[in-house]
């Protein structure tokens, strides 16, 4: 299996969840990028003005729960600048994240997700000329070995023991 299989079927496995990592990071961008630039530059501006910037800054930490004036400031030239920047270092920081998940969905080998005891291996029905679709020893859905048959019937079922 080459990586770029890997990648689609992490990629695959994830696509419900890397739905809702964009939704988080929208979700980032305004509730949190936005109205910490908007304390950011007020800071700033105070600072200049010969102000406190901690105290303005955390005074001005209210804007989180100023979401809809928040969304509307931010494109403006006086907070712009300062969104954009925080933007584009939280989405940085989100898509390492995601690649980190990715990576860590990556198949281990080709025959992860494959359900153990099926009978996916064969087809055209060549399994029924050793087995039987109706009775004898259950060995996967539809697919028993019959005791009536010549021969061995024995059956070793080799398997990784699981606990956690």
């Amino acid at each position: 299996m080459s990586f770029g299989e890997k990648i689609k079927r992490a990629l695959q496995k994830m696509k419900s969840r890397l739905i809702v990592y964009a939704l988080a990071i929208l979700v980032g961008i305004f509730g949190l990028v936005a109205p910490i630039s908007r304390a950011v530059t007020d800071a700033n501006l105070a600072a200049k003005a010969g102000d406190d910037w901690f105290e303005v800054f955390f005074m001005k930490l209210g804007y989180l729960t100023k979401i809809g004036e928040n969304i509307t400031s931010v494109f403006s030239s006086k907070y712009g600048p300062a969104f954009w920047t925080g933007t584009k270092y939280f989405v940085l920081f989100a898509i390492m994240f995601i690649f980190v998940g990715v990576f860590k969905a990556l198949p281990k080998h080709e025959y992860d997700e494959i359900e153990n005891g099926s009978s996916d291996w064969a087809t055209g029905g060549e399994q029924y000329r050793v087995l039987s679709k109706k009775e004898g020893i259950i060995l996967a859905e539809k697919n028993y070995l019959p005791v009536d048959k010549r021969g061995n019937v024995n059956v070793l079922v080799v398997r990784r023991f699981w606990c956690w």
